[in-house]
């Protein structure tokens, strides 16, 4: 699975920094959306959407977004059992709309929770974006 992340947001790229420390079999490509050529490698996705919240594409070629994602992303590395009560149906509804509230408002919570000011990730020596 593909997962397009901001590394702008410093909680979205400590998510991807986990999960590319458990990724021991290679199952997630992580491509920055802020990375320069990105609208270069991927023409046909439309940048605004994937900067309004998470986004990843699936090895069948279906486009899931938000939490989706996130549980998809911790399955493929073993811990999707964390995540799976967030795509409980109940549970589903309330946490999706708590994501959306996030993803609009990333940079702010990022701020708040870590002290982390939106930053450019490119900009930090031996970071590594993609896979």
């Amino acid at each position: 699975m593909i997962i397009f992340y901001d590394s702008y947001c410093p909680l979205c790229l400590a998510e991807m920094k986990h999960l590319r420390k458990r990724d021991k079999h290679n199952k997630l490509t992580l491509v920055d959306i802020q990375a320069p050529d990105f609208s270069e490698r991927y023409p046909s996705l439309n940048w605004d959407d994937l900067n309004a919240r998470i986004h990843g594409l699936k090895e069948d070629g279906t486009l899931i977004t938000g939490l989706d994602v996130t549980h998809q992303a911790w399955k493929a590395v073993g811990v999707g059992w964390l995540y799976a009560p967030l795509r409980w149906p109940v549970i589903r509804f309330f946490a999706d709309a708590l994501y959306n509230v996030f993803a609009k408002h990333r940079y702010t919570i990022s701020f708040l929770l870590t002290g982390k000011k939106r930053e450019c990730a490119r900009c930090v020596p031996g970071e590594k974006h993609d896979k």
